[in-house]
């Protein structure tokens, strides 16, 4: 079912009083125009949508990623914002003494084109409450390009390739700090109600390494969706965390999966199963918690994850 896109900000009063605060970022002005389905933009700021991917029957309307929001990332074009709530726990018999940490984001994305999107994939607060670390801050910020160069509505068949760059503004006491670039590719194929995607990224520090270390690192991520009705689906997901390349230091043993780039890790491999579902209390809502823990055994900071997360397409 289509819905109707949002009034135009030039006759809003509203819109307008949120452009004026955000006129220097191109962003902001890609979602005050933008509206979104549940996988496809219905406005894009420059040319025009595909029309095909808005008539698709709602049980071939994929549910977007749940889990490695920082990563996992599908081969849809959408605007839209995306909060997140991650409480994580960390092993008990772990280097840092067990804990959690609690983290709080917003993600944006907007669509240019029909198959063009900017995503701010990473930002926000976190807190830790570990045994070696407790302490309070902001995590980087990091955002990137993604062009989908395969949508075929026909057989929903969709890829996508992004590349994006991590600021290290964050602060080091809560493991932050890192400079990186990344690059991912997606891809996502829909059988009727069931919808599969798979991601794939390559992360590479830049700038000068901290006290931590800083790695190269492989990550791939695997999802799957049942759309049981109007309002519910159940999902889940593998994802997958591999050191590449050692950073000089290698202070710790692992990795640091999505948690921060601690420089160790090689060898030590890290995979997590998770199982979730999103609820849909309105056509341009989606409620989503997963359940996430780990299905190696090797030394890491993966004890098990809570992902509460809400869509809200424009």
């Amino acid at each position: 079912m289509q819905h109707q896109a949002p009034a135009s900000p030039l006759r809003s009063s509203s819109r307008c009083d949120l452009r004026s605060r955000w006129a220097a970022a191109s962003l902001a002005a890609a979602v005050l125009t933008g509206s979104a389905a549940a996988q496809h933009a219905e406005t894009v700021l420059f040319g025009e949508p595909d029309l095909a991917g808005l008539e698709l029957p709602n049980e071939r309307r994929a549910v977007h990623p749940v889990t490695a929001p920082y990563y996992n990332e599908d081969a849809f074009i959408t605007t839209d914002l995306r909060f997140w709530y991650v409480n994580h726990q960390f092993p008990g018999n772990s280097v840092i003494g067990g804990g959690d940490a609690q983290v709080y984001a917003v993600q944006i994305r907007a669509a240019l084109t029909d198959s063009v999107q900017f995503v701010a994939y990473k930002d926000g607060y976190v807190d830790f409450d570990s045994g070696a670390v407790e302490d309070t801050g902001m995590n980087d910020l990091a955002a990137g390009i993604k062009w989908a160069f395969l949508q075929d509505w026909e057989t929903d068949t969709h890829a996508a390739v992004g590349v994006g760059y991590e600021l290290g503004i964050g602060d080091k006491e809560v493991l932050q700090d890192d400079e990186e670039f990344r690059f991912w590719a997606s891809y996502n194929q829909g059988y009727d109600r069931w919808h599969l995607g798979a991601n794939v990224n390559l992360t590479f520090p830049t700038g000068s390494e901290d006290a931590l270390g800083d790695s190269d690192r492989l990550s791939w991520h695997l999802h799957a969706d049942y759309r049981y009705s109007e309002a519910f689906s159940p999902v889940f997901e593998v994802n997958g965390y591999h050191t590449l390349s050692e950073g000089n230091n290698r202070p710790l043993p692992f990795n640091g999966v999505d948690v921060a780039n601690l420089g160790g890790g090689d060898g030590e491999d890290v995979v997590t199963g998770a199982v979730g579902a999103e609820v849909r209390p309105a056509e341009d809502i989606g409620v989503r918690l997963a359940y996430e823990s780990p299905l190696t055994d090797n030394e890491d900071l993966f004890g098990y994850r809570w992902t509460f997360s809400m869509i809200w397409s424009f």
